[in-house]
């Protein structure tokens, strides 16, 4: 039993922390039709801002507790800056062309991003370990986790609760989905689908720089860590769907979980075993668990 709850609450853990990156990868997808590729050197970005900023706040003496707010601010920073700059300064102009022509020009931004990241912050590791334990730890059963680890769960599902409503229950939530159905017949009836777009990709970036920013207390922030994120976050919104926000959350659970398990109980495979659920989703449902609603030509 207690391995079992260790693998649960281990893959709960983990898969809270992709959703949070999926999310803006899938959100990006649903409206714009653009797999960004870019998406790992975004959250990479967070990652390293946030171990910049926190790491600056407690040397120079400042309360530990005000390291959380430099966690959020390095990546709302990073959202704000690199989401309108790269939207309006590159991708705009790449709007209506195939899709394949945009994965190459966000493969290209990715490899400039990896060096600016090398040419800023050099190729050394950060370290900003203080937020991490900080809190203390919960005893679960006999097992013990830091409390940091529930503010990954919380984020998660503060995520999917604010995203949800956003589209749901509000006017420009109802805008966004019209854009996503038509954006031709959205832009007829007076959608400014252009600033639709801007939205959109800032809210993925900064899901993506809010995923880095979280992990950096619990990871060493070093140059390549946004390339195996990119592949996960991918393997999870093809087994939930492309585009769909309930896919990504329960590709984030299944890839999580099934990783978590592999850790425990047959480490050797722990890789493989996520491209091995991915191979069988598709083969049993080729565009994912939860396929994104489309509009029919006629």
């Amino acid at each position: 039993m207690g391995d079992l709850l260790a693998v649960t609450v281990d893959g709960v853990l983990y898969a809270s922390w992709l959703f949070i990156i999926a999310a803006g990868l899938t959100l990006i997808y649903g409206v714009m039709r653009i797999l960004n590729m870019a998406h790992g050197s975004l959250y990479a970005l967070g990652a390293y801002a946030a171990a910049s900023l926190a790491g600056a706040w407690l040397r120079g003496g400042h309360a530990p507790m005000g390291s959380y707010a430099m966690l959020a601010a390095a990546a709302i920073l990073v959202g704000l800056v690199m989401g309108p700059l790269i939207e309006r300064g590159l991708l705009r102009f790449c709007y209506g062309k195939d899709e394949v022509v945009l994965v190459l020009v966000t493969y290209a931004l990715f490899l400039m991003l990896e060096d600016a990241v090398k040419l800023v912050w050099g190729v050394e590791a950060y370290f900003v370990a203080e937020p991490y334990g900080l809190l203390g730890s919960v005893e679960l059963g006999p097992l013990s986790y830091p409390v940091y680890s529930g503010i990954l769960v919380l984020a998660a599902v503060g995520v999917g609760v604010a995203l949800l409503y956003a589209v749901t229950r509000t006017k420009h939530g109802k805008l966004l989905l019209a854009v996503i159905h038509d954006r031709e017949m959205s832009a007829a009836m007076g959608i400014d689908v252009n600033r639709i777009y801007l939205v959109t990709f800032t809210a993925g970036t900064m899901l993506a720089a809010i995923g880095g920013a979280l992990t950096a207390p619990t990871v060493s922030v070093l140059p390549g860590m946004g390339v195996e994120v990119i592949v996960l976050a991918f393997a999870v919104v093809v087994i939930g769907g492309l585009g769909s926000m309930p896919g990504a959350a329960l590709g984030a659970l299944i890839v999580g979980l099934v990783r978590s398990a592999a850790v425990h109980w047959l480490p050797q495979v722990e890789l493989f075993s996520i491209y091995l659920v991915m191979a069988l989703v598709l083969v049993f449902r080729p565009r994912g668990l939860f396929v994104a609603a489309e509009a029919r030509k006629i």
